[in-house]
């Protein structure tokens, strides 16, 4: 095969060697892709359409039922784990191996071999997931061409370790500050140490008890954590600011509104001078119970689990679709200098999603 250029024909195992070796740090995903767009437009069954560095392709059959896989193509950055290496246990080692470009794999694997769906399907393929989330590529189609995301259900390739990860949860930061007035520390009686005024709202935090909801027949593990304290001035300074930024992982259950509504609760005898919304995500509902995830669920087996943490099925669900994450990469090994899948997981999943969506 020329140089940069995607060769389907392997199998999803070796099509995750290819994009691995395929440099796609964040922002600099365009040379994928371009590969990825002119490995799609040869497959005369697809639809492509393209937007900035992000591709979308689908069957047009007129069929019940339409189902989504997306999948990110970036990584974070390489840390000596370019090229990939494939070992003697069947382990294949390199940047993004897990998350994710082998459930990009499987996404274009399925493009490739799948010419007669049961389903008409969609595939996504999309730009900058692993930095801030206004560079968001599937952020930006649903902006700009949300027919493009139509579908009645959704599988977001997301390393899952082979088992299904239902919905997500919502993560909401805030930064709770309290004032004080500055003073000498051998006269700190003059002053109002805003430090100390913090301790409350530490004493909240380590004494909260968090919600386990079931959903879906998922139980939910919800988290509300101090993660970072700022204001000190000096060593011989009583400080008249401090901000605590805290993180709540909140179950999907809950709308946005919800959320903020609960931390404010929480902190509403805290002497706090200003509550500030740093940051919001929210939450996806599992959406198990729909038909298309019923079908889906029975196809690759295993036991469906909650998805502990923020992704993309978000999106979908926030369209109107209700989604899941799957995908062979264990997430326990997601942007860590040894990341790595193993071969088999891949084949399993090629395998079990080739039958799924095959007439």
């Amino acid at each position: 095969m020329p140089e940069n250029t995607l060769d389907l024909s392997r199998d999803a195992a070796g099509v995750t060697a290819q994009l691995v070796d395929f440099p796609s740090v964040s922002g600099t995903e365009k040379p994928l892709a371009d590969a990825i767009e002119q490995a799609l437009r040869a497959l005369p069954h697809l639809r492509v359409d393209r937007y900035g560095n992000n591709v979308v392709a689908r069957t047009d059959l007129g069929l019940a039922e339409r189902v989504i896989l997306a999948g990110h193509i970036d990584t974070v950055p390489i840390a000596g784990n370019v090229p990939s290496r494939l070992d003697e246990n069947g382990v294949l080692w390199g940047c993004g191996t897990s998350d994710m470009k082998s459930g990009v794999a499987l996404q274009l694997r399925m493009a490739a071999t799948v010419t007669n769906p049961n389903r008409d399907l969609t595939y996504v393929f999309y730009d900058n997931e692993e930095v801030a989330a206004h560079l968001n590529g599937l952020g930006h189609l649903a902006e700009a061409h949300p027919d493009w995301l139509a579908g009645d259900f959704a599988i977001l390739l997301e390393p899952s370790y082979g088992e299904v990860e239902g919905g997500c949860q919502g993560t909401l930061r805030v930064l709770l500050r309290t004032t004080g007035e500055r003073a000498h520390s051998a006269r700190s009686w003059m002053g109002s140490n805003a430090v100390h005024k913090a301790g409350p709202i530490l004493a909240k935090l380590a004494g909260y008890l968090p919600r386990r909801p079931v959903i879906d027949g998922l139980e939910y593990h919800e988290g509300l954590n101090a993660v970072k304290i700022e204001g000190f001035v000096a060593t011989n300074v009583i400080p008249d600011a401090c901000t605590v930024t805290v993180n709540y992982r909140y179950a999907p259950d809950l709308s946005g509104d919800e959320a903020i509504a609960h931390v404010r609760e929480v902190f509403a005898d805290c002497d706090i001078a200003e509550f500030v919304i740093d940051d919001h995500s929210p939450a996806a509902m599992p959406g198990l119970s729909h038909p298309s995830a019923v079908a889906f669920m029975k196809a690759v087996g295993g036991t469906a689990k909650p998805k502990f943490g923020w992704t993309d099925v978000a999106r979908f669900s926030a369209v109107g679709v209700p989604a899941v994450n799957y995908g062979p990469g264990d997430p326990l090994f997601a942007h860590k200098r040894d990341e790595h899948v193993e071969i088999a997981r891949i084949h399993q999943a090629e395998e079990r999603l080739h039958a799924w969506l095959s007439a």
